[in-house]
């Protein structure tokens, strides 16, 4: 009975397929776009958050932009999926053979919709859905358009290293391949966590949502000898009309064949699908999972795109790059939501779908939470709720913890002290309300956040001097998580040496906490909490007085770190001043004077030190220590980091350098647009100086940009 059923469905999923011949149809025009491969288009797609999982999440890069290789969805350490096209009889393998040359005509988190003519006269519309973390769709419509029939064959190709995957069996009833794969634990940053459940085995499915004319799979074959397999060199060229038909064996690609005869004014429509789950699940599910991908309607998920998008602000760009990047910005920050789980109740973020980090997938932390602000205005319930998972788990005695999510608060204790993260919090909910008016999240942003801030008093202030030194795990509460000309003077360069951060009144955490006051102020009253106005507003003017004191040198006209024991600008015998970034945040905080800030923007605008092509440098470039080469992650001793330059960006605002924010920002967007056009991702970080680069891919944070495109074209 089951057998029958599963029959049934798969009878009615092929009857829809063979009955329409819709284009999917973008009904927004400022969200339909014409996107070469030259363009800055952000290009990876992860499922909606409603059919996502944490675990065996399944993320896909589309290259629509390399000459020498088909349309190809890549996902991290689970191969390459593409469709090779023979034409009457001629081999259509590579994107520079097409006749008419890939565009994108609409992007979204979870689907990109393409439009091309792999031969002349044969219009297609490629729209690649990531239906769910299990299974991707790339649907193809095309027509005839010219004077002479098509016989067409398509081969939808997964490809993976050598012997990494196992052919199961050929399921006729299913129209495609069940094979299996693994996968290491390794990640770019750091391994996975092993006891953490993240599985290495998985089972697959390659199928069709029609019966297919062939198969086959092989282990010494890549997807450049594929063209061999499909055309046989003969000197009458004979047609291949089969593959080989393989049911078992381990192999480096799996492939199907579907043959199509088009005549002229005619259309025709099929999919492809590629379902992955954990091996240990039932394959049932996976089962299940591709027939629902098969017969999705695609329109109903592009119109559900649409309306997603309906409420981000509609600015006229000087540019259709920076629509673009704009629309990218958001794509990045959705499609890193997650659905509850675990030991929280509402949405929360991983830093990339695609690749997964292992660091990146250990939950939340508030720095990389700024990127709620962009987001709000995407979708400011979902923002809401991400930082509700802070004040669900926070601590009693107002600790919020480095990391929070499904797995609970995470303390990282250090020398018996647990671990928090940078104080973002506060300013983070005043941004998300000011867009979602939820008056009821203010309230609870603002007694969790207020809490906070008082735990910061207590417990990241050992003199209680009013300054502020960061905890013994300060390499990660300070953001760093690497090598830092100032905090570690003594570690001779070695990311995990001395740190000495816990040993000073630091300026970006007494700016922070600074900050933090000033939003509590504001909320406090925008909720008619008067004595609360009067509690931050007499501590901010503490702490800003402290700032200027004692951080601000008057022959340097800089603000360093100063040595907790003396407030002086030496440590040990070394020096505490360096030119780090963190010298423009008393603007961002609001705490410097005018005649302070006018000082700092010379600093800032000198090309010598700060003022470079991609951005505003961690370290000013005359500084010993600065390097422009990002080789990895977590360089700070000059990468561009876009968030610290939105809060530069917001500080020139503050005190009305707006001609000068404005170039910060088009220095950004120059950072952003010229790896886009060259690699279609957004990194960690950024080279100031050149365009070759090296760091952790589709980083949740870099969406600051669509706030500051908001922010540079709101009237």
């Amino acid at each position: 009975m089951v057998f029958r059923t599963m029959a049934a469905v798969l009878l009615c999923v092929l009857t829809v397929a063979l009955t329409t011949d819709a284009q999917v149809v973008v009904k927004d025009e400022f969200l339909r776009i014409k996107a070469k491969g030259t363009d800055p288009l952000f290009t990876n797609y992860a499922a909606a958050m409603k059919r996502s999982r944490f675990f065996a999440d399944k993320s896909y890069f589309m290259n629509y932009f390399t000459a020498d290789k088909p349309v190809t969805y890549t996902s991290q350490y689970a191969g390459d999926l593409s469709v090779i096209w023979k034409v009457n009889n001629i081999v259509i393998d590579k994107i520079r053979d097409f006749a008419r040359q890939p565009v994108v005509t609409a992007s979204f988190p979870d689907m990109a919709i393409l439009e091309y003519e792999p031969f002349e006269g044969l219009r297609t519309q490629e729209t690649f859905f990531v239906y769910s973390s299990g299974s991707a769709v790339i649907s193809y419509e095309m027509e005839n358009t010219g004077a002479k029939p098509f016989s067409i064959k398509l081969y939808p190709l997964l490809s993976h290293a050598a012997d990494a995957m196992t052919v199961v069996r050929f399921d006729a009833d299913r129209h495609g391949y069940v094979f299996t794969h693994r996968e290491p634990l390794t990640r770019f940053i750091s391994n996975l966590y092993k006891e953490r459940g993240y599985p290495t085995e998985f089972r697959d499915m390659l199928a069709c949502d029609q019966p297919v004319d062939s198969y086959g799979a092989d282990s010494a074959c890549t997807v450049e000898d594929f063209y061999f397999t499909i055309k046989k060199m003969s000197k009458a060229h004979e047609d291949v009309k089969s593959l080989n038909e393989a049911k078992t064996g381990a192999v480096n690609f799996v492939a199907l064949q579907k043959n199509i005869t088009l005549n002229p004014g005619e259309k025709y429509s099929v999919r492809f699908v590629r379902g992955v789950q954990d091996l240990a699940s039932d394959e049932g599910a996976l089962a299940a999972d591709v027939r629902s991908a098969l017969a999705a309607t695609l329109q109903q998920h592009a119109d559900e795109n649409t309306e997603l998008f309906r409420t981000v602000p509609r600015m006229k760009f000087t540019s259709e790059k920076e629509r673009i990047v704009y629309l990218g910005a958001f794509n990045l920050v959705r499609q890193c939501m997650l659905p509850p789980g675990g030991q929280t109740s509402y949405n929360y973020y991983a830093f990339s779908r695609n690749p997964v980090w292992g660091w990146g997938h250990g939950h939340q932390v508030m720095h990389e939470s700024i990127s709620m602000l962009p987001y709000a205005y995407l979708d400011a319930r979902s923002a809401e709720e991400s930082q509700r998972v802070y004040i669900e788990q926070q601590y009693e005695d107002g600790l919020i913890a480095y990391r929070h999510g499904p797995r609970g608060p995470q303390v990282y204790p250090h020398e018996g002290v647990p671990t928090t993260s940078a104080p973002f919090f506060a300013w983070t909910n005043w941004e998300i309300y000011t867009v979602g008016r939820n008056r009821q999240f203010l309230k609870d942003g603002y007694d969790a956040g207020a809490k906070f801030i008082r735990y910061l008093e207590k417990e990241r202030d050992q003199d209680q001097d009013g300054m502020f030194e960061w905890g013994p795990y300060g390499i990660i509460e300070n953001v760093r998580d690497g090598w830092n000309v100032v905090f570690q003077l003594f570690s001779e360069g070695e990311d995990e040496g001395r740190d000495i951060s816990h040993e000073l009144d630091v300026l970006d955490l007494t700016a922070e906490v600074a900050n933090e006051m000033h939003y509590l102020k504001l909320a406090a009253k925008e909720l008619g909490d008067t004595a609360g106005v009067r509690e931050w507003s007499v501590k901010f003017e503490r702490v800003a007085k402290l700032i200027n004191a004692h951080m601000w040198d008057p022959a340097d006209k800089f603000y360093y770190n100063v040595n907790m024991s003396d407030d002086s600008f030496m440590f040990e015998g070394k020096s505490l001043k360096r030119k780090e970034l963190i010298g423009f945040l008393p603007m961002w905080a609001r705490v410097a004077s005018k005649e302070q800030a006018r000082e700092l923007v010379k600093h800032l605008t000198n090309d010598k030190t700060f003022w470079r092509k991609y951005g505003i440098p961690t370290i000013a470039a005359d500084d010993p220590n600065y390097t422009p080469y990002v080789d990895g992650c977590c360089r700070w001793n000059g990468p561009v980091w876009l968030l610290w330059d939105y809060m530069v960006y917001q500080g020139l605002k503050n005190y009305g350098y707006d001609a000068v924010a404005r170039q910060v920002g088009e220095k950004m967007l120059s950072a952003v647009t010229t790896q886009l056009e060259i690699n279609h991702r957004f990194w960690e970080s950024y080279s100031p100086d050149i365009a070759v680069q090296e760091s952790p891919s589709n980083y949740i944070w870099d969406s600051i940009m669509a706030k500051l495109l908001i922010d540079m074209y709101k009237k």
